[in-house]
């Protein structure tokens, strides 16, 4: 249900949007736990079947910057850049090489796609990324804070909640963070042909799905032990995320081409497109 009635259409609109000869650049967006990384699979397997393009997803989470480059930032700057996942913690330039890569990649080509080990909070070896060979149609840009706009500076004034209360009192993170996005990050998605998010119905929804993530990979095992999270370590985790997953919440629908609205279950209720069915 959830596929013939919101993501099927998506591939149709994809492919109306894509001019020949040129690889259409897509970002998908949405809080953690939204479902990115399934439409991204989705939207591949089914333009790779029906379309035969050749179709590149790029997860953001991939391009952090290194441990060693965080922990200098950390010191730097604030402790809480040692956490990646902000703006601000990405090798930006990294990514945007990667996607110039990519639009302008020849038949006689190929691309090395970097992986990010996050059992081992740092990049995979080089020998063990996957290699893609051009030309290339479509390429996927996926993460939480991809198209992300940055806040005005009077919304930084506040505490969203105990952690910015209490580990960044003086707003030096995110002034930080803010900033990124109002330069780097904004260069890159600029670029974004196309926008696609991923709408929860509020911030309790999007902890209640994270949480529920982090439950299934206990019971499947999946991952190592120490990398499962209680609810305790969750609620901290998480917020670092909530300010621009708030922010985000707010004004990406209004910016965004395509919004897939979520009800409170994760059910689909929507999509809506901005001005014209493109």
């Amino acid at each position: 249900m959830l596929i013939g009635r919101c993501y099927a259409p998506l591939v149709s609109w994809l492919v109306g949007k894509h001019r020949p000869g040129e690889a259409l650049l897509a970002g998908i967006s949405g809080a953690p736990g939204t479902g990115k990384s399934t439409l991204a699979a989705y939207l591949q397997l089914a333009l790779e079947t029906e379309q035969h393009w050749r179709v590149v997803v790029l997860s953001i989470d991939d391009f952090y910057l290194t441990r060693q480059q965080r922990q200098q930032l950390s010191e730097r700057v604030h402790p809480l850049l040692l956490t990646r996942g902000v703006p601000g913690t990405h090798d930006i330039g990294m990514l945007s090489r990667c996607v110039g890569q990519l639009q302008t990649l020849e038949s006689a080509e190929s691309v090395s796609i970097p992986r990010f080990d996050k059992v081992l909070d740092d990049r995979a070896e080089p020998d063990t990324n996957p290699v893609v060979s051009g030309p290339i149609d479509l390429i996927i840009l996926e993460g939480w804070c991809v198209g992300t706009l940055p806040q005005p500076n009077k919304a930084l004034l506040t505490a969203v909640n105990s952690l910015e209360q209490e580990e960044d009192a003086s707003g030096t993170w995110r002034r930080y963070v803010n900033q990124q996005l109002r330069t780097n990050y904004a260069e890159l998605f600029a670029r974004l042909d196309a926008l696609i998010f991923l709408q929860a119905p509020n911030f309790a929804a999007v902890y209640r799905w994270r949480l529920q993530q982090e439950k299934k990979l206990a019971c499947t095992g999946s991952g190592q032990a120490t990398a499962i999270m209680n609810s305790e370590q969750m609620t901290h985790f998480i917020q670092h995320y909530e300010r621009l997953t708030r922010a985000n919440l707010e004004s990406l629908p209004a910016t965004a081409d395509v919004v897939v609205e979520f009800d409170s279950n994760h059910q689909c209720l929507q999509l809506r497109y901005r001005s014209t069915h493109r």
